[in-house]
């Protein structure tokens, strides 16, 4: 069970690098330091305060270049691909006790299959607004971007089941919204 559940609270942490990349990392950092999760051999250089330190930074940064309206759209394209890195490696950093392949492999398809999907529906969304409101209403979608990150980082620690299950219903409505479009527009 404990190990079904570490496999949840990497799912849960690779969806929210899709929404930001480093705000996964600060949580999970919080929460090696403060003892409520262990982190897999060869990742606990995570649970210092020199890395606490590094993805305060990184974190802020980050966020604040969100706020920069052709930084925005730039940030996007660099973050698609650091999303899925980003995924990937925290989802092997918090599935400890199995074979570093198996392990590996579950990252692979956790950072790749669900962050990559995360991302790819945010960067349409900042598309999307981009498009139809000549980036105005981008720092409206930073912001959901940053709450969408911090709630699900911080559920996928404290709530895993909660939090996949939430993620499988976002897909789902994203998967019928989606389709409906095309519907509408044929």
């Amino acid at each position: 069970m404990e190990l079904a559940l570490t496999i949840l609270v990497g799912i849960g942490l690779a969806a929210a690098c899709g929404f930001r990349v480093f705000v996964p990392f600060l949580v999970i950092s919080i929460a090696a330091l403060s003892g409520h999760i262990e982190l897999a051999s060869g990742f606990e250089w995570i649970g210092t305060y020199y890395a606490l330190t590094a993805l305060v930074l990184a974190t802020v940064l980050e966020i604040l270049a969100y706020y920069i309206p052709w930084l925005d759209n730039l940030m996007d394209s660099i973050a698609t691909p650091a999303a899925v890195v980003a995924g990937t490696v925290i989802t092997a950093a918090v599935i400890g006790d199995m074979s570093p392949f198996l392990r590996w492999s579950l990252a692979v398809i956790a950072g790749v299959g669900v962050a990559g999907t995360v991302q790819g529906m945010m960067v349409a969304l900042r598309g999307a607004s981009t498009a139809t409101t000549g980036g105005l209403a981008n720092p409206v979608v930073s912001t959901g971007e940053l709450a969408g990150a911090v709630v699900a980082s911080v559920l996928a620690v404290i709530l895993p089941i909660v939090s996949v299950a939430l993620l499988a219903l976002m897909s789902f409505a994203g998967v019928r919204r989606v389709r409906g479009a095309r519907a509408g527009g044929q």
